[in-house]
């Protein structure tokens, strides 16, 4: 007898709660109030229960950190993808999707601040940490080589701009009320414009 399909999903849906009432209490107690016993609270479930689908809470912070690179990256291919097919368009999107929610949102820093906490203890969250930013740079450098940045420059510049979306990002989750989105845009476009007209 085929089991039935909601049945099916129930683990996942089950699993998935789990991720995200880690990542709230990551955001909210940061790594060191991550125990198994606060995430099971904040999801209404018993402790048995986390530990029945993940393996220890060390292995539920990696898949915390694993689905908020996946929830970034999926945020930002479909803001270039909504952009169009022109190059500079698609650049400029994929720089500014960083300035909206559900990327630029005080919870989300607090919750990677509490992942970067880990990156120097815990050789996993190291890796994770790692391909998320070559990753992103690698996009990145796709989309300046679309806009005619020469290859020899085109690590550095991706560098360069990672760096810009970052400082921008922290000011808009850390300062919401002095620093809004329209201005982070501005001045990542601006800066874009200059990188592409001199080549990088």
């Amino acid at each position: 007898m085929k089991e039935p399909a909601y049945r099916r999903s129930e683990p996942d849906a089950r699993r998935r709660s789990l991720i995200e009432a880690c990542m709230r209490v990551l955001g909210r107690l940061g790594a060191s109030g991550a125990s198994v016993r606060a995430i099971a609270a904040e999801a209404g479930v018993s402790a048995g229960l986390v530990n029945h689908y993940f393996d220890g809470v060390d292995a539920l912070v990696a898949e915390a950190y694993a689905e908020t690179d996946r929830m970034v990256t999926q945020h930002l291919v479909d803001a270039v993808e909504a952009a169009g097919e022109n190059p500079r368009d698609r650049l400029a999107a994929f720089v500014t999707g960083s300035f909206a929610a559900p990327i630029a949102s005080p919870d989300l820093l607090a919750t990677w601040i509490a992942f970067w906490s880990l990156v120097s203890a815990r050789p996993d969250i190291a890796e994770r940490h790692e391909m998320h930013y070559a990753s992103f740079r690698t996009r990145l450098e796709g989309l300046l080589a679309d806009c005619g940045v020469p290859a020899d420059r085109l690590r550095g510049t991706a560098i360069g701009v990672t760096a810009l979306v970052d400082g921008l990002w922290l000011e808009l989750c850390l300062s919401a009320d002095q620093f809004d989105p329209a201005e982070a845009d501005a001045i990542a476009r601006r800066f874009l414009d200059a990188v592409i007209a001199t080549g990088g």
